[in-house]
């Protein structure tokens, strides 16, 4: 498998046309491509009425054929042609009403005449349409023949688990969610983005922790694996990431942890410093993801979420303008999947530096600084020697990388220098 910006783009491409939701037919059809990729992936299946924590698991929707016809006979709102169409979860619904009649089930933004807004209702009955607010405005007067051809069953639940062991039994825990429908940086670039890092761990000859991967619908997908694996997650998780909306061009975004202050939050702010020094910071009280489950009250993961734009600060956020090729790029998934994969090779590598000498190691004889003394000394020795003076122990690579404000990769370069020369050993 490649990891290209371009093999990135194309899997986006094959999850793109899928209707998804919290439950049913197309969560399955993701999962199943993504199992294409990752054939080591467990699907699981939780029945409609367990209960989950202070939730439980809904009806299955399945959903066969949703539209309108105008009184001209015209067919609007079909779902063949945007599945956002169609509110989430719609019941079942066949008649004749009048405009005025009809205007209570339909949705539009008038701030965003020419989108479809996404608008679901998982867990209240109803049925309605969303439609560009252009259209809305079009509406002859008449009588329109409204169908929603579907179901709400006693069925399943649906989400995706990889295991991906290493040399230890702590664990990274990636998380991402399969349930929206053809939305690009809200939905498509979360489980493209994981999907490719996973296959990328998979094929990796060695790995110092064990890596667990889930995809599930958003809220109850997350409470759902929490309510199975909670005494797991908290014994073994060091750490993880929430990843979402990581695949356009115009910015990368961090979200804490509730506390902020657990090694993921340090590892993201250090890769996005220096991916983008302009990154944007967002605070505890901006989460709106997945992390809200697993950093709450009595759970407590140590979970952070690297992003690109975040989920609403887009004006194309929970609309058909987010689509793939115009918010999402193939440049922007790759460099969502970069940022990841910077922040696991961080987390991989970072170690205790312990120096074996008393005093200052006689660098000369080393060949790492200059026999003859000036009145400057370069900057490279003077990174070095300061490494060296942090290297006590209680301070990982990380750590002396943020006091020396200096790139993580420029301070294990160093460390690896010194270990070969057995100037350092690992405490870790």
């Amino acid at each position: 498998m490649e990891f290209t910006p371009n093999s990135l783009l194309s899997f986006a491409e094959s999850l793109w046309p899928i209707n998804r939701s919290i439950t049913g037919a197309g969560v399955r059809e993701t999962l199943s491509i993504i199992k294409g990729v990752l054939p080591n992936l467990q699907i699981h299946q939780v029945e409609t009425g367990t209960k989950v924590f202070d939730w439980e698991i809904p009806k299955e929707w399945v959903l066969r054929d949703a539209y309108i016809v105008t009184p001209k006979g015209k067919k609007i709102c079909d779902i063949s042609q945007s599945n956002l169409h169609l509110i989430g979860y719609s019941h079942a619904f066949k008649g004749k009403m009048p405009l005025p009649m009809l205007q209570e089930h339909l949705y539009s933004l008038p701030d965003q005449p020419d989108a479809i807004p996404y608008i679901t209702s998982y867990y209240e009955p109803r049925w309605g349409f969303c439609i560009a607010d252009e259209e809305r405005k079009l509406l002859e007067s008449g009588d329109y023949e409204v169908l929603i051809d579907s179901d709400h069953i006693n069925g399943f639940l649906n989400y995706g688990e990889l295991i991906i062991p290493g040399d230890s039994t702590e664990e990274i825990f990636l998380s991402t969610y399969i349930c929206h429908p053809s939305m690009a940086n809200n939905e498509i670039s979360g489980p493209t983005v994981t999907t490719f890092i996973a296959k990328w761990l998979s094929e990796l000859p060695k790995l110092k922790y064990t890596y667990r991967v889930v995809f599930i619908p958003e809220t109850i997908g997350s409470l759902t694996y929490l309510s199975k694996n909670l005494n797991t997650l908290k014994k073994n998780v060091i750490a993880g990431f929430n990843i979402s909306c990581i695949g356009d061009e115009r910015a990368y975004s961090f979200l804490p942890s509730r506390h902020g202050n657990t090694i993921s939050d340090q590892v993201a702010k250090h890769v996005l410093r220096y991916l983008d020094p302009n990154f944007v910071q967002y605070t505890w009280q901006d989460r709106g993801s997945d992390e809200r489950q697993y950093c709450a009250p009595g759970v407590d993961l140590p979970i952070a979420s690297i992003m690109r734009t975040k989920y609403g600060a887009y004006p194309e956020y929970h609309t058909s303008l987010d689509k793939l090729g115009t918010v999402v790029t193939s440049k922007g998934l790759y460099g969502g999947f970069k940022a990841i994969k910077k922040a696991i090779e961080i987390l991989e590598t970072n170690r205790n530096p312990l120096v074996t000498v008393l005093g200052e190691p006689q660098m000369g004889k080393r060949g790492l600084r200059p026999t003859l003394s000036t009145k400057e000394l370069m900057p490279s020795i003077r990174l070095m020697m300061d490494v060296l003076s942090y290297s006590d122990g209680t301070n990982s690579i990380l750590d002396i990388a943020e006091k020396c404000l200096t790139q993580y990769s420029e301070v294990f370069d160093i460390c690896t220098t010194l270990s070969d020369l057995n100037l350092i050993q690992f405490e870790n």
